[in-house]
């Protein structure tokens, strides 16, 4: 088990933010310095659960680079990709709206008072007649279609819907490509279904499109927006007030090996200028549907090793020539049926390390081969299956940089192992911030943001800063 002390810096405060414990740091501390810290405070009560840490300010950092950016292009938030109360009143107290594919994520966004109807777009082409109805009582009237089927749905149960019609054009090397399930041709079908929408006297109000979840190259925007252009055009002719440009995601929440999102911001800003110049198309409204972007990198995850057992290495490399060197296979308490689920729907390959740093990290000659498994007694349940690692002990601690996109969202409890919990922290100044923020919203909520600890003297021990159990560091 790793032998490490507790950071010296203390917690300023706690607040509440969303019903959830937010706890304020003096200065900004690295998500990675906060989970050593919390991996120090479990492993000392013998608590080895799996935990997250949230860097509430990496989420505002992410907002500004996206306006900054993309200056034009309004962030609809995209709710499957991680639903996280406190994520999504961060995002809501600086501004953004809410892409929601079901009646559910509806519900979330407009029962905590996340946004106004107005704010959400229901994108998800393919609704249930139940769900249209929902939507019309909570008066959600955006709502993409790429189908006529879909036109007569609507005209039914929501006669006062502004339908979007969803193109197909797409990167065919995205992490998660899309086109093949949904958006319409937009040479032949598209001009066909906005004269349907006409004739049906549906309205059609833009055009959207979703060039693939973790795009990778960036070019298909540009093609995309230029269809969009003509469908515009033909759209007005037809009787259609077209004013929404519906930009998807795609959008990295990390800079990858393939692509950067200054790159995309780049390629999308050089399409709209040619497109949808400001001047003369100033009534245009460009959103997009950013998830991974403002998800992935805010959260971190830390494993325990709960078990260990020593193979031959050619077990592990499938080569014969290392059957007589020593590989270790190591079992985490969490995995696919929990936080990496995304390696099976999100077509991810997290990468783990040691929370806690010693020389032969970086010493090639001290390494072994290791393959990582979850804690379920499933064989599918396989995280990494070869890598090079020092060697680990039995409650060791392992951290998963970028963890917050597909993950959390849609694990489970399968065997009855237990999600994470999640521990959100913030600087001071961030916080005072985003509390301007909140209060100045017309959405604001000051019940949503009140102190729930006061000021922390040095002398009362970091793990009095959290409480018992340090509850008040998490949730």
């Amino acid at each position: 088990m790793d032998n490490v002390s507790i950071a010296s810096e203390l917690p300023l405060r706690t607040e509440l933010y969303s019903n959830h414990a937010l706890t304020v740091f003096t200065d900004h501390r690295s998500p990675v310095d906060i989970a050593k810290d919390v991996a120090c405070l479990k492993s000392a009560q013998g608590d080895d659960l799996p935990f997250m840490v949230m860097d509430a300010g990496r989420v505002m950092a992410q907002m500004a680079e996206w306006r900054r950016l993309l200056p034009r292009v309004e962030p609809f938030y995209a709710v499957k990709c991680n639903n996280d109360p406190v994520l999504m009143r961060l995002l809501a107290d600086q501004g953004a709206g809410f892409d929601c594919a079901s009646k559910g994520e509806i519900d979330q966004i407009l029962e905590h008072g996340l946004a106004p109807p107005e704010k959400i777009i229901y994108a998800n082409p393919c609704k249930t007649r139940n769900y249209i109805k929902h939507a019309a009582r909570c008066q959600v009237n955006m709502m993409t279609f790429d189908c006529e089927d879909e036109l007569h749905k609507v005209k039914s149960f929501h006669p006062h819907a502004q339908m979007i019609l969803r193109i197909a054009v797409s990167d065919p090397t995205a992490q998660c490509p899309l086109n093949i399930k949904f958006g319409c041709d937009p040479i032949q079908a598209g001009p066909a279904l906005l004269a349907a929408a006409a004739e049906l006297s549906v309205d059609v109000v833009g055009i959207s499109f979703h060039v693939g979840s973790g795009c990778n190259d960036p070019t298909a925007y540009a093609v995309a927006i230029g269809h969009a252009r003509r469908l515009f055009d033909l759209g007005d002719s037809l009787g259609h007030q077209m004013t929404i440009l519906d930009l998807g995601g795609g959008y990295p929440g990390h800079p990858t090996e393939n692509i950067t999102f200054p790159q995309i911001a780049g390629v999308i800003n050089g399409a709209l200028d040619e497109y949808f110049p400001e001047v003369g198309y100033n009534a245009v409204r460009v959103i997009g549907e950013p998830g991974r972007f403002f998800a992935s990198a805010a959260f971190t995850l830390v494993t325990n090793v709960i078990a260990k057992t020593k193979v031959p290495a050619s077990r592990i490399t499938q080569n014969e020539h290392d059957a007589t060197t020593d590989g270790f296979m190591y079992y985490l308490n969490d995995g696919v049926y929990g936080s990496f689920n995304c390696i099976l729907y999100d077509h991810n390959r997290p990468t783990g390390r040691p929370l806690f740093e010693r020389p032969e990290d970086t010493d090639a000659s001290r390494q072994t081969w290791a393959a990582l498994w979850g804690p379920t007694c499933d064989g599918l349940d396989q995280i990494t299956s070869k890598c090079r690692l020092r060697r680990l002990n039995e409650g060791d601690w392992v951290a998963w940089d970028n963890m917050g996109a597909y993950t959390c969202a849609a694990g489970s409890e399968f065997n009855g192992f237990p999600r994470p919990n999640i521990y959100y922290f913030i600087a001071d100044k961030e916080w005072q911030a985003l509390r301007e923020q909140s209060l100045s919203s017309p959405d604001g909520q000051e019940d949503e943001i009140r102190s729930v600890a006061s000021s922390f003297s040095s002398c009362s021990g970091f793990d009095s800063a959290f409480g018992d159990e340090y509850d008040n560091f998490v949730y």
